[in-house]
């Protein structure tokens, strides 16, 4: 049985902006490693990487291989779902986006996890202010993407897509990831679990179609990218994810999707001159004002003026 829904506590909030550094940062690693890598080499990389830290690291974290092995199907449908599939179509949809663009249209996925747990839960369904909030997080989506994707117009929107359907795998990922906290995994055996299962899934792939031994030597940049994107945003932020995943549930824990915008369009103006237009501030600030609305913030906030006024 799935427990109540409850606000974070001071500490998942600063441990939520704490992930949302880690995960913005990886929007703008990887906008790094796609001007020299193919995305499959990238997200191998990614997760092989992180691998190895996390089970380096295991006499320090209390890291658990038997109870990584007994949930290992499940933490394998974790990786898939959690680290394979969005991995992959966000450092392909960065091929042609830029880094801030990526992570707002990822900043969709709140709204498509309250859609998720409305199906999939017993505790989290959608009333009318909800799907109200997840109405106008989507015409933000919409109004990032633009007229021209209605007409197939826009060159991009293959890119485009597939970052909203990273965003759809995450929400999934968000509702499935909540019952390893019943199995008894602890956070870090999570982690673990799942990004090693999906170095089993990834590295095959990349190796098959991208035959990395034959690419051009990487730069020292989009080596030092690639380390910081396992180190940083992948092995270290799972540890912070589980944990507050476990404690304050799936609509919590993605509203770091909405958090990490902000780092990543920082990064990628200062290091790698992106600009974003007006119809990418609209659409986060739909989808910003949509999720207030999920969270009962906006109807709360409006409430207050009118009894005051």
């Amino acid at each position: 049985m799935n427990s109540p829904q409850r606000p974070m506590t001071s500490f998942e909030w600063t441990l939520l902006l704490f992930l949302s550094l880690l995960w913005g940062g990886s929007f703008f690693f990887v906008g790094v490693a796609v001007k020299e890598l193919p995305p499959l080499t990238i997200v191998a990389a990614r997760v092989s990487i992180a691998t190895a830290l996390l089970w380096l690291t295991a006499p320090l974290t209390g890291l658990s291989a038997s109870a990584v092995g007994r949930r290992l199907p499940s933490l394998a449908l974790m990786g898939l779902i959690n680290n394979v599939v969005p991995f992959a179509l966000i450092a392909f949809g960065q091929t042609r986006l830029a880094s801030g663009a990526a992570s707002i249209l990822n900043a969709s996925t709140p709204i498509f996890t309250v859609i998720v747990a409305h199906f999939l839960t017993e505790t989290e369904k959608l009333n009318a202010r909800r799907l109200g909030g997840a109405a106008l997080g989507l015409f933000g989506v919409a109004a990032m993407m633009g007229a021209d994707a209605l007409y197939g117009l826009d060159a991009n929107l293959p890119a485009e897509l597939a970052v909203i359907g990273a965003a759809v795998s995450y929400a999934f990922a968000s509702v499935f990831g909540r019952r390893f906290r019943d199995l008894g995994l602890a956070p870090i055996d999570v982690a673990a679990g799942q990004v090693t299962a999906s170095t089993f899934m990834l590295a095959p792939l990349a190796f098959a179609f991208d035959r990395p031994w034959a690419l051009p030597t990487p730069s020292l940049a989009a080596i030092g990218a690639i380390t910081a994107i396992a180190a940083l945003s992948t092995a270290l932020a799972y540890i912070v994810y589980f944990r507050i995943l476990a404690g304050a549930g799936a609509t919590n824990v993605v509203l770091v999707t909405l958090l990490a915008p902000a780092t990543s369009i920082m990064l990628g103006a200062l290091f790698l001159h992106e600009r974003l237009g007006p119809r990418h501030a609209l659409g986060l600030a739909l989808i910003a004002l949509g999720l207030a609305f999920i969270d009962g913030r906006a109807p709360r906030w409006a409430a207050k003026r009118l009894s005051a006024s």
